[in-house]
């Protein structure tokens, strides 16, 4: 009966094992980039940057407009009084008299009041082209495309947040399944020593006593493994929620060998100039640049040529016209404020210069520290490593000691929590290992 049970689960636990789905670290960081938020908003940056350097080119295209007016006024906005009288020369009136009789003659002094455009229409249409604005469209072109540049760069540097966040609850969650696995094991050694010493006992050569020290332990244990339990459960649903997985079942495949970083090396020099950060303070003196050539050009005069086409009938007639025209713009009273803009500029464009000199030696350093940091966490895993192959021949010796009856049962329980706590060591020290390889990757633009 116990075999068909034990069969049963077996079956059940293969089941689960088929069903749930695995992923390896260059899965989930895959799945990180395509579902996480802070991702989706960098692109989100990126199409806006785009939008603005295809805003900024339309500059260098003509400006139309069209403009229309209807009016209707309570008087003309044009009158006036004509006093025929004082038009008419005395020859000119010694002629009208013998041509007109008098009363026609007379209605001539009288003066004559005229209003005209009480009401009317007006439309037109014009294109007007820039010719020379002080290179304030090239250099706003310019610009756009730096800013489009910059949101790439904002890209990258997200990705790789992403990246290392998720790595580093991937090697949480690995780190927590290793500690699961020494657990089991000294959970399974605990129950082969209880059961030596229960055989010990029965036979009255050992004390109870020792039984009662391993199954303090063997509780202790128990305690240990539930906390570990619901650590998995809780890194699993923050990784499932941090990459966009769709359940919180599946389970992580990796390598738990540890390879030399000495192939990682890289020449910091040389790499400063492809990391995303040196690139973005460039892109900054680069910036800072422009809009200094751009606040030289808003003091510049501006030239434009353009053609319309008119329309109007404010003398009760159809009138359309065409015509060219050509504007010059010089801005004489804003020389007083734009000078000093344009040293302001001057200023924050050697401040860009300067902080490009000074942040490439603290990524330099960042770099070099990094570096440090993947040898000593190595040399720390190495370590870890000769520790447990101690440890575990001091648990065999202390077990052998027992057995033979010339060591306490404090003294094997002792070996076996040394055993159990180098195995964690060397967990912790491979996860810290593999977060500080990523971090000099990631420093060195890799």
């Amino acid at each position: 009966m116990m075999k068909k049970i034990f069969a049963f689960v077996l079956c059940a636990l293969c089941l689960v094992s088929a069903s749930a789905q695995t992923y390896t670290l260059e899965q989930v960081k895959d799945s990180a980039l395509h579902n996480n938020f802070a991702i989706r908003s960098a692109q989100y940056d990126i199409e806006a940057a785009s939008q603005q350097r295809k805003e900024a080119f339309a500059k260098y295209f003509p400006n139309v407009s069209g403009t229309g007016l209807w009016f209707n006024a309570n008087k003309g906005m044009a009158e006036t009084t004509i006093n025929p009288s004082e038009m008419i020369s005395p020859e000119l009136g010694a002629s009208l008299a013998q041509m007109f009789p008098p009363e026609a003659l007379a209605a001539l002094a009288n003066p004559v009041s005229v209003s005209m455009m009480k009401n009317g229409v007006i439309a037109g249409v014009q294109a007007v082209q820039p010719v020379f604005a002080g290179g304030q469209i090239i250099n706003g072109n310019k610009l756009s495309k730096v800013g489009e540049d910059v949101s790439r760069l904002q890209m990258q540097l997200s990705e790789n947040e992403v990246e290392k966040t998720a790595e580093q609850y991937f090697w949480q969650l690995a780190s927590l399944q290793e500690k699961m696995k020494t657990v089991e094991a000294v959970e399974t050694l605990l129950n082969d020593i209880w059961k030596d010493v229960d055989v010990a006992v029965r036979a009255g050569v050992a004390m109870r006593n020792d039984l009662l020290q391993v199954q303090l332990r063997q509780n202790e244990i128990a305690s240990q493994k539930l906390k570990i339990r619901n650590g998995l459960s809780l890194v699993r649903m923050l990784l499932s929620q941090y990459c966009g997985l769709r359940d919180t079942t599946f389970v992580i495949s990796y390598q738990t060998d540890a390879i030399s970083p000495i192939g990682t090396k890289q020449d910091h020099q040389q790499a400063l100039l492809g990391t995303a950060e040196y690139q973005l303070l460039g892109k900054q003196v680069e910036a800072a640049d422009l809009q200094k050539k751009i606040a030289v050009g808003q003091n510049l005069p501006s030239i434009a040529v353009g053609a319309g086409y008119n329309y109007h009938n404010l003398l009760d007639k159809d009138h359309t016209f065409g015509m060219i025209f050509a504007t010059v713009s010089v801005p004489i009273s804003d020389w007083w404020g734009g000078s000093h803009a344009i040293k302001r500029k001057k200023l924050e464009q050697q401040k860009a210069q300067e902080q490009l000199t000074d942040n490439a030696e603290l990524l330099k350093i960042r770099m070099q520290s990094a570096w440090n940091s993947v040898e000593e966490s190595y040399q720390q895993l190495l370590l870890a490593q000769r520790s447990i192959e101690q440890a575990e021949e001091n648990l065999r010796l202390n077990r052998n000691f027992y057995n033979a009856g010339t060591s306490k049962m404090s003294d094997l329980l002792e070996a076996q929590m040394l055993y159990q706590q180098s195995c964690d060591k060397r967990t912790d020290a491979f996860a810290d290992y593999q977060n500080k390889l990523l971090e000099y990757r990631q420093a060195t633009g890799q």
